[in-house]
């Protein structure tokens, strides 16, 4: 059997991550001790500040689908290179509260090892999601 490539496992990651009821069922992809990192202030988004670990993506996962809906998620190109992924990409997000429209391109960066998601980083329009959630 094949050992699936960093490429791999994003692409499974992404998959579940879109589709998985459970958001349980998304932490298989993720390392014990995962540096996950969402740049903003936890304050006015809810979702943001660092996770560690399965539990605290899972706990990511839950505030953010109880935060927002998603509208839109489009996926322009994914680059890897190692054990490095990066998904380039544009989405539209709902804020639940506010009804607020999030619109702005991404870049998500993962870093993978031993089949593992080990460290994640969104790069997006911090400022408008700031702006959707007030």
């Amino acid at each position: 059997m094949q050992t699936p490539t960093p490429l791999d496992i994003v692409n499974a990651f992404s998959l579940r991550a879109a589709t998985a009821e459970n958001v349980a069922e998304i932490a298989e992809f993720i390392s014990d001790d995962v540096d996950w990192f969402v740049v903003g202030d936890p304050d006015v988004v809810p979702w943001a500040g660092r996770r560690i670990g399965k539990a605290g993506v899972v706990e990511f996962y839950t505030t953010l689908r109880a935060q927002t809906v998603s509208e839109r998620f489009d996926v322009t190109a994914v680059l890897a290179q190692g054990n490095r992924v990066a998904v380039i990409g544009a989405l539209a997000t709902r804020m639940k509260r506010t009804g607020k429209l999030i619109e702005c391109e991404f870049v998500f960066d993962f870093v993978v090892e031993n089949g593992h998601i080990t460290r994640f980083r969104p790069f997006e329009d911090s400022h408008a999601i700031a702006k959707a959630c007030a």
